[in-house]
């Protein structure tokens, strides 16, 4: 197929009644012609230099810590701020971290990168790491910095697994998040833990979980090793497949029975219906970390709502959305989607 007949616009695929849409239209880079093209361009092709950001170290109530990485805002302690969840394995090298500090700078706003457990610099002290439907650091740090900057709005991104935290937390706690959230963007998220796991390793997929395993396994006996207790998990060693790692590792450590028990209990898509704050599902048709057809489940999950708006265009792959004639003048249309979108919810809070 020439460059000129593929199809250069993606138009979004909205649910009813939602929020405004985009004032932006965004083509699919024509050069970035399937799925996974799309989705490794962020990790090889695309350059995102790092703000002025500092590392803060938080001790939890549970006597572990959380790394939290700031950008400070050009307000000072009244700045919008963001609060962002990276997706599995990620943190403040990836790239969609580092456009995500680019944009809030950019607009004077403060921003801060929850590390999961697990993914900061240092082995965290606990047996514990993190998983999908881990919520509770994150409701902790919102709840922090709602106390610290009483007068500042915050708007919640999370990407990939940090999506799914996300909307699981927003359904959950729809009632008793802090006044200051105003609003959340949720991209690539993989809403049905169970299908997303079993569709991810087919065909060429299976190069995204084995370079997940080649850092989750590690990792995993690294903690078995600092923690007795763990010993009998030493099956994680023979994970071939993410659902044998979150069988033998992840659902075990975190009081699940199986794997099986952990992506029921911790889906994202039962809760969609329960979100009250003014959200975007942002994700690609394409996407191929999850078959298309979960998208349909979102579209009727959310169908009644007011407040959460999905945007699905045909093409952009997982945390990709890469727009832009040339390589060398690309544009990256998700983040960007991300801070427009919160933009005006933040700007009104007051």
């Amino acid at each position: 197929m020439s460059a000129s007949t593929i199809p250069l616009v993606s138009d979004p695929i909205r649910a009813t009644g939602g929020p405004a849409e985009s004032t932006r239209r965004y083509r699919a880079a024509w050069w970035l012609p399937d799925p996974h093209s799309a989705t490794l361009w962020g990790r090889i092709g695309r350059r995102e230099p790092l703000a002025p950001t500092h590392l803060e170290r938080w001790d939890t109530p549970d006597g572990d810590f959380l790394d939290v990485v700031r950008l400070p805002g050009a307000l000072g302690e009244n700045s919008p701020r963001l609060l962002l969840l990276h997706g599995l394995e990620g943190g403040v090298h990836s790239h969609y971290i580092r456009a995500l500090f680019r944009e809030a700078g950019s607009r004077g706003w403060a921003a801060d990168l929850l590390l999961f457990r697990s993914c900061g610099s240092e082995p965290n002290r606990l047996p514990r790491s993190y998983h999908s439907g881990e919520t509770g650091d994150v409701l902790w740090v919102l709840e922090r910095l709602a106390q610290r900057y009483p007068r500042a709005p915050i708007g919640l991104v999370g990407v990939s697994l940090g999506g799914n935290v996300l909307c699981k937390l927003l359904g959950e706690h729809a009632d008793t998040l802090p006044a200051q959230v105003v609003g959340a963007v949720a991209m690539s998220v993989p809403f049905d833990l169970a299908r997303a796991c079993q569709h991810i390793g087919r065909g060429f997929g299976a190069v995204y979980e084995r370079a997940f395993l080649r850092s989750l396994v590690p990792k995993a006996l690294a903690k078995i090793a600092r923690h007795p207790e763990l010993a009998a998990l030493g099956r994680v060693a023979d994970a071939r497949t993410l659902w044998q790692f979150d069988d033998a590792f992840t659902a075990p450590v975190h009081g699940f029975r199986d794997a099986a028990d952990y992506y029921a209990r911790s889906s994202s898509l039962p809760f969609l219906s329960r979100i009250a704050h003014p959200t975007l599902l942002l994700s690609a048709v394409d996407d191929p970390f999850l078959p298309s057809d979960v998208l349909d489940a979102v579209r009727d999950t959310i169908r009644g709502t007011t407040v959460v708006s999905a945007e699905f265009p045909a093409r952009g792959g997982h945390v990709g959305f890469t727009a832009g004639r040339w390589p060398w003048a690309a544009w990256y249309y998700g983040e960007w989607r991300a801070a427009e979108f919160l933009t005006p919810h933040l700007h009104a809070f007051g």
